[in-house]
């Protein structure tokens, strides 16, 4: 369909080298965008780029550190001095266990692996959102997704930092959308029980995968590669009457008991 079309925009998908963000960034190039990939592991980068480049538009990639104002900005500016404008920023690294921050209940946590986790997530979203605006003013519109979790809506005795961040993320996008008088579409996306590097864990431990999975109304985890199409459909004309919205992709989990 035409609406769904993103030939000639522009999009940046932090984390984009592998898990959910490379889902993403498939569903993006599939509808015709150019993507940018970013991360700060240089090898997944190369390799993703590789494999993403067989769909068709250019796919390139940059190494950074999304907790870095400096590198947020560098990214932007250069995403738009290569292809000449920015349409998409799909907010989508993160993570609790990849920053090196143990789980923890309240009592337990550092300050400091609270902040760890809170930049790695919920200020960096900001930093990159605040960057892109200005181009996006330029460009006559353009569309934020941010990635959420679970954890934006349900309790966890070790999400002490993780919990906050990802929810944190749910009203930043709200109040981004309530803000935006330019044609700027802000929406979040929440990730169910999804098949990636950093579930594994997680799916290594009998009774909670099982648990998991018994609340989860597909019955099934999910994939990288059910985010195509949300994110295809969020970075569309399609969905410029939606903004401020949370949108579970969780096979029914949330609701699920």
């Amino acid at each position: 369909m035409k609406r769904f079309n993103l030939t000639g925009k522009v999009g940046i998908v932090t984390g984009g080298n592998g898990g959910i963000g490379k889902g993403i960034a498939r569903g993006l190039l599939e509808c015709g965008a150019i993507v940018v990939i970013a991360g700060r592991n240089a090898a997944k980068n190369e390799a993703a780029t590789a494999d993403l480049s067989k769909i068709g538009p250019p796919v390139s990639a940059f190494v950074m550190d999304v907790t870095v104002e400096a590198e947020c900005k560098a990214v932007v500016a250069e995403t738009v001095r290569r292809h000449g404008r920015l349409d998409i920023l799909v907010n989508n690294a993160g993570g609790g266990a990849n920053t090196g921050v143990p789980a923890s209940p309240p009592d337990e946590m550092a300050a400091e692996g609270f902040r760890k986790i809170i930049d790695a997530n919920l200020t960096s979203t900001f930093m990159l959102s605040q960057a892109a605006y200005p181009e996006m003013k330029k460009a006559g519109g353009g569309k934020i997704i941010n990635i959420g979790s679970m954890a934006s809506y349900i309790g966890g005795a070790l999400w002490t930092a993780y919990g906050p961040a990802k929810s944190g993320i749910v009203q930043l996008s709200k109040n981004c959308a309530s803000a935006s008088k330019d044609n700027i579409q802000v929406n979040t996306i929440l990730p169910g029980y999804i098949d990636t590097d950093m579930t594994k864990r997680l799916q290594a431990m009998p009774a909670l995968h099982e648990r998991a999975l018994a609340r989860t109304a597909a019955g099934r985890l999910g994939t990288p590669d059910d985010f195509a199409g949300i994110a295809a459909f969020l970075a569309s004309s399609a969905s410029d009457f939606i903004t401020g919205a949370d949108i579970a992709v969780d096979g029914g989990m949330l609701w699920g008991i």
